[in-house]
């Protein structure tokens, strides 16, 4: 599967969600994530079960397991061994900018 991007910035007025990802249920578990930060920002992965899709359905939004990708300042990677329905970033404070990159693996012939 190709790269997904979702993206945050200035989060310094209250916090800011990003786009959300949706991933392939079908598909395989492994999926890979990185967050870059620019500047000064404060961010958590966000994970959903639920159907973001459905506007008859309020995504309830988990962080992620892993405490490194919880409340961070710097860059890092990350992984699921699993396949959420979805994730998003969540930037809580800072006035820079993040960006998540997931990759979930693909199936071959």
């Amino acid at each position: 599967m190709r790269p997904m991007t979702a993206t945050t910035s200035d989060a310094s007025g209250g916090t800011k969600n990003s786009n959300v990802l949706v991933f392939d249920y079908y598909g395989r578990p492994e999926i890979s994530l990185q967050v870059v930060v620019t500047g000064s920002a404060t961010w958590s992965v966000q994970q959903t079960l639920d159907n973001p899709l459905d506007p008859t359905v309020t995504p309830n939004w988990f962080s992620h397991p892993d405490v490194n990708m919880v409340t961070q300042t710097v860059s890092r990677q990350g992984n699921y061994g699993y396949i959420p329905t979805a994730v998003r970033l969540q930037q809580t404070a800072g006035a820079g900018s993040t960006v998540l990159i997931a990759i979930q693996a693909g199936l071959h012939p």
